[in-house]
């Protein structure tokens, strides 16, 4: 018996666990919270990266005034060297005032990057303060919880699952292993029937969902394991529980029906129990040579579903021709012939001594 949704909840960020919210079976909402992990660690680097942010801020400020300073520097050499028709500033007091000018912009470029690259930091450890509290993903329940409060959750190489929730227990599949014989006889929408141990008084239903076609090979049996949707709105049944399930496959309805025994019965039977059990005290002792018996007919087929069975009739059995149909291996469907309900068939032949 399987869940038709299960989410495992875990954590991205490693560290202690502060506290857990929720415990087994608890009803949980979407971003309601599980539990939390201490944040001191984060909470410093969160501080640390907002003062490396203020502090790019500020280099920004400085580098914005380093720029204004040198443009109006070059734009006064710029208005002399007009004045004095080019003689002053020479030209490499030009040059220098016109690349300390470029140099400050650069600068103020690299602060506002600085800035950008701070921000950035920032919102990833307010990321983290998020993700240090662990929420429900889903309306549902809580199956599993594997975290106690301060327990160190270690999230290297994976995210540690920390809970398991389950999205309805109302809806649940059950995975059956049907025979490779008949797997052709199953069919999408095919209603079952199931018990399992917990009620052995009671049978659920269910009905077909999917028949998968890939194998499983057990002790040299193969099997296909197929899904049946089930109904469990009262809760009776719980993920893991093993049932036992009958398909229906074919539904016959005013029907003759027959023990299937009665088809592998031979009136040489009779013969058979006469020399084993009929006799003498001293002719069941000592061996005799068996006797000549007339060959009788079987009730093999001539013809698809065609057999014949004896009945027991006035204290004699004569054969019946018939033909069979449906049979789930205790009784067969008879489609035609002429049994009628309320004969005595014969299965079998028990001999009694005195």
């Amino acid at each position: 018996m399987q869940l038709t949704n299960t989410v495992n909840v875990g954590s991205e960020l490693s560290g202690i666990i502060k506290s857990v919210e929720v415990n087994y079976n608890s009803a949980v909402k979407v971003g309601q919270v599980l539990a939390r992990l201490d944040t001191s660690k984060l909470e410093a680097q969160l501080a640390q990266a907002k003062a490396s942010l203020e502090s790019a801020k500020a280099k920004l400020l400085q580098t914005q005034a380093t720029v204004s300073e040198t443009r109006a520097k070059l734009i006064q050499y710029q208005k002399v060297r007009e004045l004095s028709n080019g003689k002053v500033p020479s030209q490499s007091e030009m040059d220098s005032a016109e690349a300390a000018f470029e140099r400050a912009k650069a600068d103020a470029a690299s602060a506002q990057a600085s800035i950008a690259q701070a921000q950035a930091a920032v919102q990833a450890y307010e990321t983290d303060m998020s993700k240090s509290v662990i929420r429900s993903p889903i309306n549902g329940i809580v199956l599993s919880r594997n975290v106690e409060p301060g327990q160190t959750v270690a999230a290297a190489l994976q995210a540690p699952v920390l809970f398991t929730l389950a999205e309805d227990l109302k809806k649940m599949e059950l995975h059956v292993n049907v025979d490779e014989a008949d797997i052709g006889k199953i069919q999408e929408g095919q209603r079952a029937s199931f018990t399992v141990s917990a009620y052995p008084n009671r049978t659920f239903d269910a009905l077909i969902t999917q028949a998968r076609y890939a194998s499983t090979v057990t002790s040299g049996v193969v099997t296909y394991e197929t899904v049946l949707k089930v109904d469990n709105a009262d809760l009776s049944l719980r993920p893991g529980m093993t049932a036992t399930a009958d398909i229906t496959v074919q539904k016959v309805e005013n029907a003759i029906l027959i023990p299937s025994a009665a088809l592998r019965f031979s009136p040489s039977a009779i013969d058979n129990a006469k020399e084993s059990g009929g006799g003498s005290l001293v002719s069941r002792l000592l061996p005799r040579p068996p006797k000549p018996t007339a060959k009788q007919p079987t009730a093999t087929p001539d013809k698809k579903g065609q057999q014949q069975v004896w009945i027991f009739e006035n204290g004699n059995i004569s054969p019946v021709p018939i033909t069979t149909g449906a049979s789930n291996g205790g009784l067969t469907e008879i489609v035609a012939g002429d049994l009628k309900p309320g004969m005595d068939v014969v299965v079998d032949v028990i001999m009694g001594g005195r």
